[in-house]
């Protein structure tokens, strides 16, 4: 018998959950704040990165952020403040940029990567859905000699996990795009990596899920539920609306830490925000890259440019920062020779809020608080590239089946 299954989170990770799911023989309800149709999983740049393999939370990290603090247009600012939730994630966030916390965080980065990454092609396969997915690669444009050599020691650990990459000239990779100018000396080439274009497959799968019976709740916040014991029977919306549940899923994404106190769980998480701007115009860039010293993504997406970037830890808004959207504009012709964003480019600039976990692994699993609760959230910069992954594994979980990772490291409620 299929169960109830309520999603709180209608972003990439909560509709992954869906899908899977319902293919299990489950009913989904998926309940948004939203419409369903903007944030972080839209904004994204569109990577599946097995590549991305050191955590957020590394040595040097905190003393680079404390540095960068002073900055607005820094590519990862954290702006102080008074909040209790804030300084504990802060002192977790500290206590997890060692050394230990890399070494645990590769294997467990680069087996769910590499397993979401193939279930993106399973899933356009098998549904017949028609969203870019190119499997050109990752480059590592670095302009600095320093630059080269620190993203040769990321691609040597990347090799040492099995992921396919090497190192490339400045000459190498003008030829792999000729009508680009590049400014560069070198870059690190990752064979492994893929790209999409993000509301493209969201579309797809928001019309397929619906075809298939799944109820979506849009633009409704949840605030409370009913409970049982240690089950929860219902999940109910600021506007009254009452859920029935045998099973919630909560994928809320950066928002997952404001109901805590609801289900009386001790998630750390901040919201850390990330900004995209747009360009029709022809660049020549046919290769994803991310511009290393300025941290900006750039993704040839279906019909448009996409640059992305920054980590904003701010608290949860959708304020547009114009300084670091300037900080992107004006970082992409430093390698770019031939590209130049324009000012209505830049105004139509958007954001979107990636939820950031101390330690830069996801919360995946359930909670010894309540029986049928799953956690999916906390996936920082990845969540477009774990989405599949996720919700397979939340699948799993809620079947009771043998999960397909080991998940004891995404536990909900690890110590930090």
């Amino acid at each position: 018998m299929g169960k109830n299954c309520v999603i709180i989170g209608g972003g990439i990770i909560g509709l992954s959950s869906a899908y899977y799911l319902q293919k299990a023989g489950h009913q989904v309800t998926v309940i948004d704040q939203g419409s369903m149709d903007s944030g972080a999983s839209y904004v994204n740049a569109g990577y599946l990165t097995p590549s991305h393999i050191i955590p957020l939370a590394a040595p040097g990290v905190m003393k680079q952020g404390i540095k960068w603090m002073f900055s607005s247009k820094s590519p990862l600012y954290i702006k102080p403040r008074i909040n209790a939730d804030f300084l504990k994630w802060t002192m977790a966030f500290n206590n997890s940029c060692s050394d230990k916390n890399v070494a645990k965080a590769i294997p467990a980065i680069r087996d769910i990567n590499l397993l979401s990454r193939d279930l993106y092609s399973d899933i356009k396969a098998t549904e017949n859905f028609s969203f870019q997915l190119e499997k050109k690669g990752l480059l590592m444009l670095c302009q600095s000699e320093h630059m080269l050599e620190e993203e040769g020691h990321v691609l040597a650990l990347a090799t040492k996990e099995g992921l396919p990459a090497h190192m490339l000239s400045a000459a190498e990779v003008q030829q792999k795009m000729p009508d680009a100018k590049l400014n560069i000396k070198g870059a690190a080439f990752y064979e492994c990596d893929q790209h999409t274009t993000p509301g493209e497959f969201m579309e797809e799968l928001k019309t397929l899920l619906l075809q298939k019976g799944a109820t979506f709740l849009k633009q409704e916040q949840v605030v409370d539920f009913d409970f049982n014991g240690k089950k929860i029977n219902a999940v109910k919306t600021a506007y009254g609306t009452t859920v029935k549940a045998d099973e919630v899923i909560l994928a809320t994404g950066a928002w997952a830490g404001s109901l805590n106190k609801k289900l009386n769980l001790n998630i750390l998480m901040q919201a850390g925000k990330g900004y995209r701007i747009n360009s029709e115009t022809e660049t020549g860039i046919t290769l994803p890259s991310i511009l290393c010293e300025a941290k900006v993504a750039v993704t040839p997406m279906n019909g448009f440019t996409r640059y992305a970037g920054t980590m904003e830890i701010a608290g949860i808004n959708h304020n547009i920062n114009k300084a670091r959207v300037e900080a992107i504009a004006k970082a992409v012709p430093k390698y770019f020779e031939n590209v130049s964003i324009t000012e209505q480019e830049k105004a139509e600039a958007q954001c979107g809020l990636r939820p950031v976990t101390p330690d830069g692994l996801p919360y995946i699993g359930r909670t010894s608080k309540w029986e049928n609760l799953t956690i999916a959230a906390g996936h920082a910069m990845m969540g477009w590239s774990l989405g599949p992954g996720t919700g397979l594994l939340v699948s799993e979980i809620i079947d009771d089946k043998k999960p397909s990772l080991d998940l004891s490291v995404y536990n909900p409620e690890r110590k930090f």
